[in-house]
């Protein structure tokens, strides 16, 4: 039997024209075929699956099953001897959702990736962080401010994380950005900006000094929801925060000062610039290039972070700040002093005097019941009369 041969350019330039066609005859591509799923041997046991998924959508919220009981259940009860506990758990992960949403119980859940514009969004948080600090293990707190289209991202260490640490962390964050976000900066409902949440609204009732002081520098303030849900709507700083934690402080750093420690961090800050983000084609310092002139100016006059209290000296030569008490000199007794509470990078040596610049003479004893190894540091007190 004698064929004709096949000019095998002739079935390219066919195949190309036919595809040529179909793109011509389309704006959109056509839609792939599903693929039948493949039969598994958990298929006859799906149905009892979804039956007890069914049930436990009145059941009390601790009595409910679980992937193990699913599966104890089917070896039990259905002798389903030829499934494994990873078949169950994929098949339960995907189903039980379905389930909720087929009995009307809520929509499904999704979550859709963000998108910003250059200078337009921030978020900020503080984390706990472990230090060695003048050889005693203490807890300290880790302020982070990260700008959401770059990434970049400024933290600063305090010994607490106070009004004034919340300040004093912003403070360091614009300067050391240049500018301030033009858009909203995301919080959750940390004390310090928040006084109380109003039912379950985005108000709150904001502190004064929290008022004045994101009223100077130009902040929108945008309040996460209260709980674990809040946490999925600023998650860049709460990755972040993980990220800086695990690679800076791994192994637990040892230092003299939080000023020393804080110099450390100023330093990582700048090496973080030159790692990428996931899948991103350019670094984190690339993209704050583009993002810096976005950025609105600083003020030009600055905010005092410290609060200033008016208490009186007692009998015993001691004033009273907030919760703590402090050592002054005798030659105060019964005098009103004027006394600026800061939140300083550093501890408070017994004895010491008025710091450099200081308006007059500084307490010598650290606040009662804050011990380095048990919670925040002390803060520099300057008492003048």
């Amino acid at each position: 039997m004698i064929t004709e041969p096949v000019d095998s350019d002739d079935q390219i330039s066919g195949a190309c024209e036919r595809t040529i066609r179909k793109a011509l005859d389309s704006n959109w591509p056509e839609p792939r075929k599903k693929q039948a799923p493949r039969p598994t041997r958990l298929d006859p046991y799906k149905p009892v699956i979804d039956g007890m998924l069914r049930a436990d959508l009145d059941a009390p919220p601790k009595q409910k099953h679980t992937v193990k009981r699913i599966f104890d259940r089917l070896l039990d009860e259905h002798t389903a001897d030829g499934i494994s506990y990873q078949m169950v758990r994929a098949y339960v992960a995907v189903r039980r959702k379905e389930v909720r949403w087929e009995a009307g119980r809520g929509p499904e859940e999704m979550f859709v990736p963000q998108s910003h514009m250059p200078g337009d969004e921030a978020e900020v948080d503080f984390g706990d962080v472990h230090i060695v600090l003048a050889g005693v293990p203490t807890r300290c707190y880790l302020f982070s401010l990260r700008l959401s289209y770059s990434g970049k991202a400024v933290h600063r260490v305090s010994a607490s994380c106070g009004q004034e640490a919340f300040f004093e962390g912003h403070v360091h964050a614009l300067s050391v950005l240049g500018g301030v976000p033009r858009g909203k900066v995301r919080y959750d409902n940390l004390k310090a900006a928040v006084a109380q949440v109003l039912g379950f609204s985005r108000q709150r009732t904001e502190p004064e000094r929290w008022i004045a002081f994101r009223s100077h520098w130009g902040i929108e303030s945008f309040y996460c929801r209260p709980g674990f849900e809040g946490a999925h709507e600023k998650g860049g700083v709460e990755g972040q925060i993980g990220y800086f934690r695990r690679n800076h402080f791994v192994p637990v750093p040892e230092v003299a000062t939080l000023a020393e420690l804080n110099e450390m961090v100023d330093r990582w800050d700048l090496e973080d610039e030159g790692r990428r983000i996931r899948s991103r084609p350019r670094t984190i310092g690339e993209y704050f290039a583009v993002e810096r002139p976005q950025l609105k100016p600083l003020p030009v006059e600055p905010f005092e972070t410290g609060r200033w209290f008016t208490p009186r000296v007692d009998r015993y030569g001691q004033i009273t700040v907030r919760t703590n008490r402090y050592s002054v000199p005798v030659r105060l007794i019964g005098k009103t002093l004027r006394v600026l509470l800061a939140e300083h990078a550093g501890r408070l040596a017994p004895g010491a005097r008025s710091l450099p610049g200081g308006p007059g003479p500084q307490a010598g004893r650290l606040p009662r019941g804050n011990s380095p190894g048990t919670g925040p540091l002390g803060r520099p007190v300057h008492a003048g009369p």
